[in-house]
């Protein structure tokens, strides 16, 4: 990996260990590189399906923040969406790009660490002011979004939405970013992405593993720690109950691994069906931590579209602390 692709010294205890930077900087990226990269002999996923080169002929030294835009939704099949949540939340897209963030959230430390780095384009796959579209008429003067609002303003940064495009590039680039993180995208299959059969391990030496790679201290779990995993359906963010339920029903997976999940829904059903003798065991990693990985993912991709522009994740990491 580049060095100038991740921040190493941004402090967060559940994403930024040691092993896992290191397990990405080794595995990870090299195995889904970009097509020019790919040319002077990269190696390439045989799954790969990275962004084409459609677009990188227009990139320039001066390029605005709203070329780098175009170029990477060149890729994104029927973009740009007419109704979608990928829309500038802060600043001036047409202004030169300087430094590029990639994060999940663009909390007040990221845009501090972008500020630092001299960045002026956050790309940020969650929103930015605590609902899904975004919506700021609510907050009034609220003094926390004011004050957000205000860093961005002073600075001069841009912040960008990117979830709608990069999860609906082939392959979703949020799930491969994961699947690279946790060593398992070779058994990636495009006609059924979120099914994962791996060798089969014990549910406790799954939660070692998901721990381990992701950089995660605690897990919420359903199921027998001695119980064996193989046939995995692997969910990343916050995909829903009827979604993570259908999910379940159709591929009778040994274990059901998502990002978040409301407590009334998938967790009661995985309950009731132990409770009748199923024996589907459920992994809750965290909505940002299991989905952080793609937002790595997209730096390569950033650095073929935006040649000599610095690009660098910024973790935002998980809010939560743990008693």
């Amino acid at each position: 990996m580049p060095e100038n692709t991740l921040d190493r010294s941004f402090p967060h205890k559940a994403w930024g260990r040691r092993d896992f930077l290191t397990t990405m900087a080794a595995l990870s990226m090299p195995a889904f590189i970009p097509g020019p990269l790919a040319a002077a002999g990269a190696p390439l996923n045989r799954h790969a399906v990275a962004y084409a080169d459609r677009g990188a002929a227009a990139v320039r030294a001066d390029m605005t923040i709203r070329q780098v835009i175009d170029a990477l939704l060149t890729d994104i099949p029927g973009a740009p969406f007419p109704n979608t949540v990928d829309t500038i939340k802060a600043g001036d897209p047409d202004q030169p790009v300087k430094g590029i963030v990639t994060t999940m959230f663009a909390t007040e430390a990221v845009i501090a660490k972008a500020i630092g780095l001299g960045a002026n384009f956050i790309i940020a796959h969650e929103p930015t002011y605590y609902n899904h579209l975004d919506e700021t008429a609510w907050l009034g003067n609220d003094p926390v979004f004011k004050a957000k609002e205000r860093v961005l303003k002073e600075h001069g940064i841009c912040v960008w939405r990117f979830h709608d495009g990069i999860h609906a590039h082939k392959p979703d680039g949020i799930r491969m970013g994961v699947l690279q993180a946790l060593g398992w995208d070779p058994y990636y299959h495009a006609d059924t992405p979120a099914v994962i059969t791996l060798p089969g391990m014990s549910l406790k030496e799954m939660m070692m593993h998901l721990k381990k790679r992701l950089g995660i201290e605690h897990l919420k779990y359903i199921g027998d720690l001695e119980g064996m995993c193989s046939k995995v359906v692997l969910l990343p963010g916050a995909a829903g109950g009827k979604t993570q339920i259908a999910m379940i029903e159709q591929y009778q997976p040994d274990l059901l691994i998502c990002g978040e999940l409301n407590e009334w829904e998938t967790s009661e059903y995985v309950r009731d069906a132990r409770y009748i003798g199923g024996k589907i065991a459920l992994v809750v990693l965290g909505h940002s931590v299991s989905e952080e990985p793609g937002m790595e993912w997209l730096v390569p991709v950033l650095q073929q579209k935006a040649p000599g522009v610095k690009v660098t994740h910024v973790i935002s990491g998980d809010a939560f602390a743990w008693a």
